[in-house]
């Protein structure tokens, strides 16, 4: 690996393209890297994962509409839509945009956490459909999703973008934008160009993750996979970029990020060095903001141990900088105490998943959520009596740049009315690659089987297993097998209209 230093430079001084941010990004997307096998076999394992999810979403309100715009974008040779038959095919930056959705919505696919934040499966649907429309192979459609992770991957891990209330999606358009130009096995000159068309146009703020949160956080990654598609075919038409994108002096890093004095070290592999960014990301065992994934883990081992929760007097959480200030009451977010609040504000509430999960010794994707499960005496009771508190030594954790020491987790201090105290911790959660019980190839099949249960067939069922099992060796014009289809008679609609 080699550390890059990014700065910003007056528009006086000329910055050569070759030592700009995106053109480095764009070398190793442009690169002949092997493919690391452990990579690979992961790359398989993301995208069931993310069939799982999107699978379980499709009539959630959110997936329902974006399908609905995808569905008035039709094209003979395009890409398929999560759900629909496979023989119908629509412009790939729509499919994107629906599949891209479904994957997001019930916030249940992999996560890396570093400087910033990520989910980056969300890469995987805008490359799918970019490939179906290309008429893609197996081998490439890897390779691109290897780059994509990579790229997304080294930019959390160098750039910060949350310190200044930007979102996380701004370093998924280049990384989608990356991830194509490997697929479709483009010059270095044209993934330089999508790389920084990708990243100017999916600035937005946080605040799609702030306070009342809405239906936007799903269709967020949704819409900057979209726009990475869109920059690369300009690109590909020959059209430029604002450039430099990160070092100008009016760029992102001079204007909207640590301004004209800041200094980022951002990692990236060798030229032709293999790609391993994807191995350092996780997955989800419940549906639920990363940082509760070991949360839960504890409130289910202390569920054990207290024999009566009405003798809870308080509870307290120690954790890092993070996960207190985003998920926890150092948000000073009142909604995240408010059982009236949305689905996507309560996943963004420790305080509620960790009361939910005492309580049941359990999560479920749905069932955990509903208005009845808010609104129940007894969980407003303990969740109310949650505090969470900022420790350095778990923000240390966190940000310990060793994926095996890197940690999400916390120390719970549960204090009893009659004075006795029950204290439990865990770094890491159990699923986690460095967990108690790590995630296998085996445990991405049973959460597909578990979340497609009663809405897919068996034998669709099977048929998708086998056939992204043998990704590598599927050939050009064979990635719509990678759709799942459901009975019409299934999916549900929304019949109001829009524009489209």
């Amino acid at each position: 690996m080699i550390v890059h230093k990014i700065k910003v430079y007056p528009s006086k001084t000329h910055l050569p393209k070759k030592k700009q941010l995106a053109w480095k990004l764009a070398e190793i997307a442009s690169d002949n890297s092997k493919i690391n096998k452990k990579s690979l076999d992961m790359v398989v394992n993301r995208i069931i994962d993310n069939a799982s999810v999107a699978v379980a979403s499709l009539n959630r309100k959110a997936v329902i509409s974006s399908r609905e715009m995808a569905l008035t974008h039709p094209r003979k040779s395009g890409a398929t839509l999560f759900g629909v038959n496979s023989k119908l095919k629509f412009d790939c930056e729509w499919a994107a945009w629906s599949n891209g959705t479904a994957v997001r919505e019930l916030d249940f696919h992999d996560t890396f956490l570093a400087a910033d934040y990520s989910h980056p499966g969300d890469n995987i649907p805008p490359l799918i459909a970019v490939a179906q429309q290309k008429k893609v192979n197996g081998l490439n459609l890897i390779k691109g999703i290897i780059t994509a992770y990579e790229i997304q991957v080294n930019l959390v891990k160098g750039i910060c973008l949350h310190k200044h209330r930007v979102d996380h999606i701004a370093h998924l358009g280049p990384s989608v934008a990356a991830g194509i130009g490997t697929m479709l096995k483009l010059n270095t000159e044209t993934i330089y160009q999508a790389i920084q068309q990708a990243l100017h146009t999916t600035i937005s703020t946080r605040q799609s993750r702030k306070g009342q949160i809405s239906s936007w956080k799903a269709f967020a990654p949704a819409h900057a996979g979209k726009l990475g598609i869109e920059a690369v075919d300009r690109a590909m038409r020959g059209e430029g970029a604002p450039s430099p994108i990160y070092e100008g002096e009016d760029s992102v890093i001079a204007r909207i990020l640590d301004g004209k004095k800041a200094l980022y070290k951002v990692p990236l592999p060798k030229k032709n060095e293999e790609k391993k960014a994807i191995l350092e990301t996780y997955t989800k065992e419940y549906s639920a903001e990363y940082q509760a994934q070991a949360l839960i883990d504890i409130a289910k081992k202390l569920n054990k141990k207290i024999n009566n929760l009405n003798q809870i007097k308080k509870i307290d959480i120690y954790t890092s900088h993070h996960t207190h200030n985003v998920i926890g009451t150092g948000a000073n977010d009142p909604q995240k105490m408010d059982p009236n609040a949305s689905r996507e504000t309560l996943d963004h509430s420790i305080m509620y998943i960790f009361a939910v999960a005492l309580e049941d010794a359990d999560w479920h994707h749905v069932k955990s959520y509903t208005k009845s499960r808010a609104k129940r005496k007894s969980t407003i009771k303990i969740w109310h009596s949650i505090k969470t508190h900022e420790d350095k030594k778990w923000t240390k954790k966190y940000h310990d740049p060793n994926p095996k020491k890197k940690s999400f987790g916390a120390k719970v201090i549960v204090t009893l009315k009659n004075g006795k105290k029950l204290i439990e911790q865990l770094d890491k959660a159990d699923a986690h690659p460095y967990g108690l019980r790590p995630f296998v190839r085996s445990n991405y099949i049973n959460k597909f089987l578990v979340l497609t249960k009663n809405i897919i067939s068996k034998k669709e069922s099977d048929r998708f297993l086998k056939t992204v099992q043998n990704l590598k060796k599927l050939k050009p014009g064979q990635m719509q097998k990678l759709n799942i289809e459901v009975k019409k008679s299934k999916l549900k609609r929304n019949l109001k209209k829009g524009i489209f």
